[in-house]
């Protein structure tokens, strides 16, 4: 009786591929939760939670992304500068004006996990305003 035990993925098993997400005209969380997915590697088969296992993601037309119904209005961005008071909300309009990457960013941490591996997923996220990158010849292939 040959039984056969599961191994478990090191850290020399996983390969980083690159992906390529253009969202123009796109609604915003359901790219957010494509791009999330990628970047931990739940798409792969040696996915294990305890290790990163995702890709590079490149994510172009950042200022094009739609949102539904009346968020563009409603919805409201929070952060606070640490000081008594310095707590700031700005509308998504607002934000698209002033940063449309971060609209994406901020909808992509929310979906990947709150622990020490969120960091390193999010330093392969790579968001830009326009269809220009600097990332062109890893796509060539």
């Amino acid at each position: 009786m040959n039984q056969q035990m599961t191994t478990s993925t090191k850290l020399s098993q996983i390969s980083r591929g690159w992906r390529l997400f253009d969202v123009n005209e796109k609604t915003l969380g359901r790219v957010a939760s494509e791009i999330a997915t990628v970047l931990m590697g739940k798409s792969k088969p040696y996915f294990v939670s305890n290790l990163d296992c995702g890709d590079f993601v490149v994510v172009i037309n950042a200022e094009k992304i739609k949102v539904s119904g009346r968020k563009e209005l409603l919805k409201k961005y929070f952060r606070h500068s640490g000081y008594p008071g310095g707590d700031i909300q700005e509308s998504l309009a607002d934000l698209r004006k002033r940063n449309p990457t971060d609209i994406i960013k901020f909808a992509i941490m929310g979906m990947l996990p709150q622990n020490k591996l969120q960091d390193k997923m999010l330093t392969r996220l790579f968001i830009f305003k326009g269809a220009e990158h600097p990332y062109a010849d890893k796509f060539k292939k």
